[in-house]
């Protein structure tokens, strides 16, 4: 049978032997927790606490700012510490709401719900806008608004991605095997938006063990499917996932719901089936820590607002000094100056390696070999859009369809000349983003 794959895209090492085969271990944490404001797409939460105040896990701590929005939600019991600016794994200081955590994780009793299946769409969204869920893929756009499409029933397909694509990561794999009919649970929660959907579980070729399980736990669902994908980075960007699996074409200027299409990923997917059908917030995530410096490295499930240091302890510390520590995958990720500073909402992993590859070399000139335009996923040119970025040349930037990157790093991964191409490219496009916010740029 064909794999479904897109044009582009690379075999990095994907590095998941080192986890994969290493189930979920739960983690208490100790001290304080910290919860940054924005742990998501749109206005920053609002706190509804006051230092002092007592709290329970499940507990809501920040409203939501505004319509693009999420609230937050404590994770363990405690007292308010503080309410200031604390620092993010992007290096910025964000208003934060820190918990002095009392070790006895009491948690809020959940008040009684319904079946989901006698809910009515409103209230199924309403559950999962008041649990806070947003997407936990990296974007960290808010759940109920991706479920709430202008016309929904134009939508053909729920795809639950299942990719998991960038090298290391293995949380999402462990959620498959672990809690798989959680995942389907969730995925037939998020059909019932959609009358007219069909579901695909849309999972790459080099886990079939997942394939396997979920096939056999879906024979009887009429509306889902399992797709398999050719395994190759990035399969599970949310435009190279469409069209694998659908043949859709989507752009920068449209959504996903304009071809008839939702994506959502696995732990995502897990999150909003406990909000629905058990009244649950949104409290935890699995984290892959890993990479060679990492002494056990494995996958934890890690409550929101733990600092990275112990996530660090858990994986029984550093066995090599490390010279590069990465929050997410090596493709996409953001290398960390500090790991004092919380995991939050879309915290996918923690990486440690023993050398920095990266800057252990060039850039220098290019050599005009093509590689990063055969590599490219968006058929772009990266080689051009760089040289237009540095040059801050804006209109040739827009010409050369600059706003089609998705910054998933494969020009820079295969130029022989080590030019950080896509550091560029992702600086130029977030510059005429905000101001293309500011009604200063088309």
């Amino acid at each position: 049978m064909l794999k479904k794959s897109f044009m582009g895209g690379i075999h990095p090492y994907d590095g998941k032997d080192l986890t994969k085969d290493i189930p979920i271990k739960a983690v208490l944490p100790k001290g304080e927790l910290v919860y940054p404001l924005v742990q998501h797409i749109g206005a920053p939460a609002v706190a509804v606490v006051s230092v002092g105040d007592k709290v329970l896990a499940g507990q809501k701590i920040a409203d939501a700012g505004g319509f693009v929005s999420a609230p937050v939600h404590a994770t363990v019991s405690g007292k308010i510490k503080a309410i200031e600016p604390r620092r993010t794994v992007t290096g910025d200081l964000v208003m934060s709401i820190v918990v002095e955590n009392d070790n006895y994780y009491e948690e809020i009793e959940a008040a009684p719900i319904k079946p989901w299946e006698q809910m009515t769409a409103a209230q199924i969204l309403e559950r999962i806008r008041d649990a806070g869920i947003v997407g936990m893929g990296g974007a960290g756009f808010p759940t109920f608004i991706k479920m709430s499409p202008r016309e929904p029933d134009k939508i053909d397909y729920v795809i639950a991605n299942c990719a998991e694509c960038e090298p290391y990561l293995t949380s999402d794999y462990r959620r498959m095997l672990e809690e798989p009919e959680n995942l389907i649970g969730g995925l037939k929660v998020l059909l019932s938006l959609f009358v007219n959907a069909r579901g695909i579980l849309a999972v790459e070729d080099n886990k079939p063990a997942c394939i396997e399980l979920l096939r056999e736990l879906t024979k009887e669902e009429p509306r889902i499917i399992v797709k398999e994908l050719k395994t190759k980075y990035p399969q599970g960007a949310e435009r190279q996932l469409i069209y694998a699996t659908t043949g859709r074409l989507v752009n920068s200027s449209m959504l996903p719901a304009d071809v008839g299409c939702i994506v959502s990923n696995v732990d995502t997917i897990i999150t909003v089936n406990r909000a629905v059908t058990r009244g649950k917030a949104m409290m935890y995530r699995v984290v892959t820590v890993t990479g060679d410096a990492i002494a056990s490295p494995g996958n934890f499930l890690v409550r929101i607002g733990t600092n990275y240091r112990q996530l660090i302890d858990e994986a029984g510390g550093f066995k090599k000094e490390p010279a590069k520590i990465i929050s997410g995958g090596p493709m996409m990720g953001f290398a960390l100056f500090d790991t004092d500073v919380p995991t939050t909402k879309t915290t996918s992993a923690l990486l440690a390696f023993s050398r920095d590859e990266v800057s252990e070399g060039g850039p220098d000139a290019c050599i005009n070999c093509g590689k990063c335009v055969e590599t490219c996923p968006g058929r772009v040119l990266p080689r051009k859009l760089a040289d237009y970025a540095e040059q801050e040349n804006e209109q040739a930037f827009l010409q050369y369809n600059g706003m089609e990157c998705c910054e998933c790093g494969c020009c820079s991964y295969v130029c022989p000349a080590r030019r950080h191409l896509t550091q560029s490219i992702k600086s130029m496009r977030r510059l005429m983003l905000e101001r293309r916010k500011k009604g200063e740029t088309k």
